[in-house]
């Protein structure tokens, strides 16, 4: 890649953030619980719909954490933003915000969600437990990728969180070191 299409990727990318307009949590500092919970169960509705394997580990899951919408930007260091719901039994028991950091050879912006999936109490618990889950530390997280989520059973599934990122916007490339926190929040 040429650093001039690089720099077109990156200005492309940039304006793809920036045109989604500040979040809701920029605006107002924490997202209504009302309007966050409809938000994460349509995206929850839209991830089942395009991967199947989401329904059949939501039936099995003892509770489902789900963030609408993640924004991920950076240009050497980057970082992201996102809020979510927890669901359990299908309703909304709590709420979660997410923020990373990175560092590296990168350039970009995305938008994307995720959904977590806590298949037993042990790493449900872990989620509230010090100031903030970390992933990767404590349970066992699988990222299921779009085509694995397609060819998937829940006969073949059994570790703790199963994660899937889904409606995947912008473009962000590079190599680089990441860290994410998933923290509760009191939302308005």
């Amino acid at each position: 890649m040429t650093i001039r299409m690089l720099s077109f990727a990156v200005l492309l990318a940039t304006a793809l953030v920036l045109a989604s307009g500040p979040s809701i949590a920029q605006e107002k500092g924490k997202t209504a619980a009302g309007e966050l919970t409809s938000q994460s169960q349509a995206a929850l509705a839209q991830l089942e719909a395009s991967a199947p394997v989401a329904k059949s580990l939501r039936a099995k899951a003892l509770a489902v954490l789900v963030f609408p919408k993640i924004t991920k930007a950076g240009l050497g260091i980057g970082g992201q933003y996102g809020e979510g719901t927890l669901f359990k039994g299908g309703k909304a028991a709590a709420y979660y915000k997410t923020t990373g950091a990175s560092f590296g050879l990168q350039a970009g912006g995305q938008q994307y969600g995720y959904a977590m999936f806590f298949m037993n109490a042990n790493a449900l618990a872990q989620l509230d437990s010090a100031k903030g889950f970390e992933v990767g530390v404590g349970p066992s997280v699988v990222m299921v990728d779009e085509g694995m989520a397609k060819t998937t059973t829940t006969t073949t599934l059994k570790d703790d969180i199963y994660a899937l990122v889904f409606g995947q916007k912008g473009l962000m490339a590079g190599l680089g070191i990441q860290g994410n926190k998933i923290t509760k929040i009191q939302p308005k």
